[in-house]
């Protein structure tokens, strides 16, 4: 069992996770609820254990007098002994490993679980760095894997290792293997030494108290070190072209909150509250203002911060969409992981010509980050729209397609579209121009909403299944509805009324072209030539 080291976490071999994580995933909680009993429970504690059924004035004082309070104390330092033991004992039977094809992680004392997850099945990996974490320099490492429940946690790693860590998984998954001259390990391991030489120094010289000053200096440099980590940008400019990263502005994303279908709900409930309490009913203000005020705050709070420093970027790993200011958060999608995508509009976003991106990606429906893990662009102009549905679907990228998906986006009816006739008006009284569908060689264009605008993109090779229906009143009407399966998420990709005839052909149309796009896809091994030889990765 070996201690993680920059660039030799892929080694197959089991390595620990950061020393400070018994802290990290419980320490500091164990400390606060003993100080919590002891400062609000002492008096029974003192009973219960020395049997005092009345003990006039402070307990303490009076196991002071009897001269039993060394036994309180020696309670106390047992149960901090016993709490210590257990996260130490938690923290060393918790280990990882990472070989050609899986990643491995086992932990438990009394009940013990190994997981598994394939790396060809990767569907990304999320790096977090929590605000107390980023002080002892450490992140906690999530690799999300297709399946219910199939995601491996790292909790926690070394902040550099876990970037190096992503980084040569995501290599190992694409099929590509790196060719490294004999003298790189070493090199990648002089660097991670001197990355983490504080550390290193301050043991000797603190044993020994030969060298003071470097101690000082190495604790000195320690403290920069963490300083800088915490000024340190979320993106590191160095790994993305300037060309594809996309922002989003402090001032926009205050305004879309406010300018969300949430704030109008809460003018709406904060309107009867007010006529309510003009005719009479004063309790609605207490019991309904003030839980919804601070109620209301934290959803704003939450959402703007969620968003804060948001970027999207392509970097060699894949796409990685990143956020946050004191706690910051980051996802690598490798190519091919996404599964639908769906470019919506509210009404109240319409003036200001403001877009948003969702998408679907396996083994995200049932996470709780299942929100920021599906939302690739909170608010984005038609650039910036244009921009990251070339980053998540390359093939979207050409001159006649961006064409297509600027018209799903804005024309009122055809430009490429396939548009429900107009005797599916009395279904879509208002939307019906806009009801329809195109297509391009990789993909599927569903596009809907007069109110809310939404275009839905599904690549023909993630499609699960397809299916054309069609109820009494479609009958009636001659049309049908044609839908789209994928992944779980929060993209349905659905036309509601299409010409009978049309919907048929197109129906037939794509269920041949989604079985030849599924047969001859290699995203699992992204960078995997065709015959099966591995491609060189270089080291970043």
């Amino acid at each position: 069992m070996t201690q993680p080291a920059a660039g030799d976490l892929t080694d197959g071999q089991w390595h620990r996770l950061h020393p400070a994580t018994p802290l990290l995933r419980g320490g500091i909680i164990l400390v606060a609820i003993l100080g919590f009993v002891l400062a609000n429970f002492r008096e029974r504690l003192v009973d219960w254990v020395f049997g005092a059924p009345e003990l006039p004035g402070d307990p303490l004082q009076t196991a002071y007098e009897r001269g039993q309070l060394g036994w309180a104390v020696v309670v106390v330092v047992v149960a901090l002994i016993v709490g210590i033991v257990g996260f130490y004992a938690s923290w060393r039977m918790h280990s990882f490993r990472v070989g050609d094809d899986v990643v491995e992680v086992r932990s438990g004392i009394l009940f013990r679980t190994h997981r598994r997850a394939r790396l060809d099945r990767i569907q990304g990996i999320a790096i977090s760095r929590p605000l107390f974490a980023r002080l002892f320099g450490a992140a906690k490492f999530d690799i999300s894997v297709a399946g219910q429940d199939a995601k491996v946690q790292l909790a926690y790693l070394r902040s550099s290792d876990a970037d190096r860590l992503r980084h040569d998984v995501l290599v190992l998954a694409s099929g590509a293997r790196a060719e490294v001259s004999p003298a790189a390990p070493a090199a990648a391991l002089t660097a991670a030494d001197g990355a983490s030489a504080p550390d290193a120094a301050t043991a000797p010289d603190a044993a020994t108290g030969a060298h003071p000053d470097t101690a000082a200096a190495a604790s000195a440099g320690l403290v920069n070190q963490r300083v800088r980590e915490l000024l340190a940008p979320e993106l590191d400019p160095s790994i993305a072209p300037p060309e594809s990263v996309v922002r989003i502005p402090p001032a926009r994303l205050i305004a879309s909150l406010v300018l969300s279908g949430f704030t109008v709900v809460l003018v709406l409930v904060a309107a009867v509250v007010v006529v309510s309490s003009l005719l009479g009913r004063r309790e609605f203000f207490l019991f309904l203002i003030l839980p919804g005020a601070l109620a209301a705050i934290g959803y704003y709070f939450n959402r703007f911060t969620k968003s804060l420093r948001y970027s999207i970027a392509a970097t060699p790993d894949g796409v990685r969409v990143g956020f946050g200011l004191l706690s910051t958060s980051n996802d690598t999608l490798p190519p091919g992981r996404i599964h639908a995508i769906e470019v919506s509009q509210p009404l109240l976003w319409r003036p200001a010509r403001w877009w948003m991106i969702r998408i679907n990606r396996a083994g995200a429906a049932g996470e709780g980050s299942a929100q920021t893990s599906t939302t690739m662009l909170p608010v984005g102009t038609v650039d910036d729209v244009r921009k990251v549905l070339g980053l998540l679907l390359p093939g979207l990228a050409g001159e006649h397609t961006r064409e297509l998906v600027l018209a799903g986006l804005t024309a009122p009816s055809g430009a490429g579209f396939t548009d429900a006739p107009r005797r599916a008006w009395p279904l879509r009284p208002f939307s019906w121009r806009r009801t329809g569908f195109a297509e391009t060689d990789d993909a599927i264009l569903l596009r809907s909403g007069f109110v809310w605008r939404h275009l839905t993109v599904v690549p023909l090779a993630r499609v699960q299944s397809l299916r054309v229906s069609q109820g009494p009143v479609l009958r009636l009407l001659d049309l049908v509805e044609l839908a789209v399966h994928t992944v779980a998420g929060p993209v349905r990709a659905s036309v509601a009324a299409v010409d009978r005839a049309t919907g048929t052909r197109a129906f037939e149309r794509w269920s041949a072209e989604v079985v030849a796009a599924g047969s001859s896809d290699r995203s699992h091994r992204w960078a995997e030539a065709p015959d099966g030889a591995a491609t060189e990765s270089p080291q970043p």
